[in-house]
């Protein structure tokens, strides 16, 4: 008997040597990953090099922000609603439309010609089909025929296309 308790310590004292030995080489990982990571950007430019670069980084990114301008939506102040042939039966059709523009400019230009939009967008939807409109593929047809149409009249009027995208918010059919 006295021969397993000796055991018993010793396999004991063992398994702590082995756990020692275990957190002992996760601590050296863990530093050696930190010292790359603290250390790996040390290969720097000069000064004067950085900030040239960083400059003309900024200059180009505010010449693109320029051109292309923050994301607005003018929101069509009515639904529209008409009726649509079907195969089997006429159906009532009310589609929400936003408009996607590019700046503050594009913006009042659309808002000031929704007139004109509106009375694109009612003459588009008016060409199509209940049978086009129950499939999702009919759908994004419309909305890019509605686009071309749209930045068509704009671009007769303004000289631009003043409108990025046409969405539909709300598209009920009955």
């Amino acid at each position: 008997m006295a021969e397993e308790s000796d055991l018993e310590i010793e396999e004991t004292g063992g398994s702590k040597k082995k756990l020692i030995i275990i957190i002992a080489a996760v601590v050296v990982v863990l530093a050696a990953v930190a010292g790359y990571f603290l250390f790996a950007g040390s290969d720097e430019a000069p000064e004067s090099l950085a900030e040239e670069t960083t400059e003309q980084q900024v200059q180009a990114s505010q010449q693109n922000a320029a051109q292309t301008g923050s994301a607005l939506y003018v929101a069509m102040p009515r639904p529209f609603v008409f009726n649509v042939p079907g195969a089997s039966r006429d159906r009532i059709v009310q589609i929400k439309v936003q408009l996607l523009v590019r700046g503050d400019v594009n913006e009042e230009v659309a808002k000031k010609h929704i007139p004109l939009i509106e009375g694109t967008l009612l003459s588009v939807f008016s060409t199509t089909t209940a049978d086009e409109l129950s499939t999702s593929a009919g759908k994004e047809t419309l909305r890019l025929s509605a686009l071309d149409k749209v930045q068509a009249a704009m671009e007769s009027v303004e000289g631009s296309k003043v409108v990025e995208r046409v969405l539909f918010t709300g598209f009920v059919m009955q």
